[in-house]
């Protein structure tokens, strides 16, 4: 594992590891040697080890989105998907922990490639949620999007960077058709130039768009290009979650430089030894003004004891 925690980094990744530009942004420890492998073992191993639980409270914030979004039978496109986590715990009776434990176990570790895409096939399909959405996953990590696609976690996989290229025709016609956009991990490198390209692809109906975003990363410049699409943007005021562990003194240095820089206190929060994250929703106008964003994330998690928030 290499570790770039104290230098901007060139070959940039977001807060999961995905390479998206060229362009100097975070110095965060980047996870390329566990990321785009044929499946996703290592992956869940180091990022569970890292306390890595942004995407157990992303999944309640997409459940309670997803509740109050006028649609029947929603879709949601996933930025930075990855190997399909926030697919696997919005559309299945199971837990991020859980999770972990699976592909932790002695009981997978022999298995070829190929055989664990059929074991998890078959567990995703015994614990698949009654009415689930249906979730499309977009990355630039074309392993990681197939396995996902593979097991059955993602309906359709897209593997584009839309950082640096607009939007292939199959890109843009599977974009056109969400009601929900989602991140959890990818802001910061993915930046306004992805999300006004995605927007793009839905001239006529706007989707909403769902974020959780580090608190080390201005939003700003998303929220404004959502503004020209036609969205209002509001963040859930005093809530913050826990994303991952920092890995070393460096990255910890870092986050609470930007902090500072910022005017953002880490008190309770980056000063315990996580990164956290703020959660935003962007909606249309009428949207905002029919159903205030406290009432649609009412009954939100407490973060875990082992990590302070307040």
């Amino acid at each position: 594992m290499t570790h770039e925690g104290d230098v901007p980094i060139t070959a940039d990744h977001d807060s999961e590891g995905h390479t998206v530009s060229d362009e100097p942004r975070l110095a965060k420890a980047n996870f390329d040697e566990i990321y785009d492998q044929p499946d996703p073992r290592d992956y869940y191993r180091w990022l569970g080890a890292h306390d890595y639980s942004v995407p157990h409270y992303g999944t309640q914030v997409f459940r309670q989105v997803l509740d109050a979004l006028p649609v029947a039978q929603p879709t949601v496109v996933d930025l930075c998907c990855s190997y399909g986590v926030n697919a696997a715990l919005l559309k299945h009776d199971v837990e991020l922990h859980e999770l972990y434990d699976r592909y932790g176990s002695d009981e997978l570790t022999d298995l070829s490639p190929d055989d664990l895409v059929e074991s998890d096939r078959a567990f995703f399909a015994g614990v698949r949620r009654d009415g689930a959405p249906e979730v499309i996953g977009l990355d630039v990590a074309g392993n990681a999007v197939d396995y996902a696609v593979e097991v059955g976690l993602l309906d359709h996989g897209l593997v584009a960077n839309l950082e640096i290229a607009e939007p292939t025709p199959e890109v843009a016609k599977a974009i056109g058709t969400a009601d929900l956009l989602t991140v959890t991990g990818g802001v910061g490198y993915v930046t306004e130039r992805t999300f006004g390209r995605l927007l793009d692809c839905a001239p006529e109906q706007k989707p909403w768009v769902a974020a959780l975003c580090l608190r080390t990363v201005p939003y700003d410049p998303i929220a404004e290009s959502l503004a020209q699409q036609g969205l209002v943007t509001e963040q859930l005021d005093g809530v913050t979650f826990p994303q991952r562990l920092f890995v070393d003194e460096h990255e910890r240095a870092y986050a609470l430089g930007e902090l500072d820089a910022l005017g953002i206190a880490p008190d309770g929060r980056e000063a315990e030894g996580a990164y956290h994250v703020n959660v935003y929703l962007s909606r249309p106008e009428q949207d905002v003004a029919d159903r205030p964003l406290d009432d649609i994330l009412a009954d939100l998690p407490e973060p875990p004891d082992h990590i302070a928030t307040s």
